[in-house]
């Protein structure tokens, strides 16, 4: 079974930029990021599908994250920019095979452990 480990979590100012990844033993399909803050649901961040063709965000962070993927590495990126306070959660990282229903965190069949992202004002 494939095995997902995310890094790359830390303090930031607000504006600033920071860039998880997510290295997965094997060569994987579809990789979600899911985010959760203190007190709340687990939430949809971005997707990638296996060729990297295929990608979706959250209105929430359209237009300042970027998700990309190094298919020989095993490795998917999430370029975080723009940081705002509300964006601090602990991360996570998910693997499924279809990209379908990419935004529902149930779809998912592996998760990473996380990583913290905390934004300061």
């Amino acid at each position: 079974q494939v095995q997902l480990v995310e890094s790359g979590g830390g303090l930031v100012q607000a504006g600033g930029s920071l860039r998880l990844s997510c290295v997965a033993s094997i060569s994987t399909y579809t990789i979600g990021w899911f985010r959760q803050a203190p007190g709340k649901e687990r939430e949809f961040v971005a997707a990638i599908g296996g060729s990297g063709a295929r990608t979706d965000y959250a209105d929430s962070v359209a237009g300042r994250f970027i998700i990309s993927r190094d298919t020989a590495q095993n490795t998917v990126l999430l370029q975080m920019n723009s940081l705002k306070p509300e964006d601090t959660a602990v991360y996570y990282c998910a693997s499924r095979g279809l990209y379908i229903g990419v935004r529902n965190p149930d779809a998912y069949d592996v998760w990473g452990q996380g990583t913290q992202v905390t934004v300061s004002s």
